[in-house]
Parts: structure tokens; C-alpha cells; sequence
């Protein structure tokens, strides 16, 4: 799985992307944020708001049920704001 972080989301994780081979019990997008959030603190920082963090799944808005496999790309970041 390929795994993408933007903006601050990327600072506070120290890398713009990173390859995961799922663990079984990943099932979900939330499976998937819990899990990123044990890898580090800086990953545990950027997914501490689940309300807030956007996430797309194979470039689709991701509901945090969506169903998740190894050849997905999923990617996390910051909600956008305009003026």
C-alpha cells in the first residue's frame, strides 16, 4: 500500500510517502489510522483529529469504514480552507 501525507501532515510524520504491506488486521481506513498512529509520535501527532484529517482512498474521499487493500493508495491531509 502506498501511503501519501500533505502539507503539515508530512512535517510532523518526517516523510511525504511510505509503503506499507497491510497487516492483517487492517481492514478500514480507521484500522489503518490507528495503526499509523502506534509507527511514531510525529504519526500519532498528524492523526490525532480524526474530525479533521481528510482522507482519499485511490484519489476518492474515504468515509473512515471504507474497506482497504494492499494495492491501495490512500492519502492523508489537512482540511483546506479558502477565502
Amino acid at each position: 500500500m502506498r501511503i501519501r501525507y500533505f502539507a503539515w501532515m508530512r512535517e510532523h510524520t518526517g516523510c511525504s510517502e511510505e509503503q506499507l504491506a497491510l497487516p492483517a488486521a487492517v481492514q478500514t481506513v480507521s484500522d489503518l489510522i490507528d495503526h499509523l498512529s502506534s509507527v511514531s509520535d510525529g504519526h500519532a501527532l498528524a492523526l490525532k483529529n480524526r474530525k479533521t484529517v481528510r482522507v482519499a482512498v485511490n484519489l476518492t474521499f474515504a468515509a473512515p469504514d471504507t474497506p482497504l487493500c494492499d494495492t491501495d493508495e490512500v492519502a492523508f491531509f489537512p482540511p483546506v480552507t479558502g477565502g
